[in-house]
């Protein structure tokens, strides 16, 4: 029988508030509930009361609710063994985006995540997710991500003003190059953090705008 909407909500509330009071059979018997929701509640909860695993975790990347595997990829931030490579190219907008973001944000990366987000970079369908794995190219720093990134600077408005910011931790001719290209570029933000990135390489030469 299908659980009704308001159920479902009830369920989740109990789920949530299992989480801030401690009680983690509750959290763990929804980790296999019905709904989208009461599943990544369950996820959630665990992770607040830090004793989700990996495992745990990982079990839930091929998750049928984008919900679900939205919230695996923020929660997997925090945890480096658990493979979002996968989600990268998620049909969810968002799920994608969010894994970007989640590797970005890890201590470490693997050349399959590495590549992962390159390759996110250059030719995910959805111009979100395309920023969001050029930040994190720009986050990691790994000189293999550079030619992705100076690709992003001739990219959408959006993503070109991340780029601009994501060539912070490379040097070289083609980073110079494309710093100053991005001072006359149309749109005004691009510009400016075009500005604020070359102003402290140059010594503090004031940049103005023609």
């Amino acid at each position: 029988m299908t659980e009704d909407f308001t159920t479902i909500a009830a369920k989740r509330l109990e789920i949530i508030e299992a989480g801030f009071s401690g009680d983690e059979s509750i959290v763990r018997a929804a980790l296999s509930h019905a709904s989208g929701d009461g599943r990544s509640s369950a996820l959630s909860s665990l992770h607040r009361l830090h004793v989700l695993s990996a495992t745990e975790l990982g079990a839930h990347v091929g998750d049928v609710s984008e919900i679900v595997r939205r919230n695996v990829a923020q929660i997997a931030a925090n945890f480096v063994g658990v493979d979002v490579v996968p989600l990268l190219t998620d049909s969810d907008v968002f799920v994608a985006e969010m894994a970007a973001w989640a590797l970005g944000e890890r201590g470490n990366t693997t050349d399959a995540e590495l590549f992962g987000l390159i390759n996110a970079s250059e030719n995910a369908l959805e111009p979100l997710v395309r920023e969001a794995a050029t930040a994190s190219l720009g986050a990691i720093g790994d000189i293999r991500g550079l030619p992705a990134v100076l690709r992003a600077c001739t990219d959408k408005p959006a993503i070109r003003r991340r780029a601009v910011l994501a060539l912070a931790p490379f040097e070289g001719s083609d980073v110079d190059a494309a710093l100053e290209n991005a001072l006359t570029d149309r749109d005004w933000q691009v510009r400016q953090n075009a500005q604020d990135m070359i102003s402290p390489r140059d010594g503090g030469r004031a940049i103005t705008d023609e």
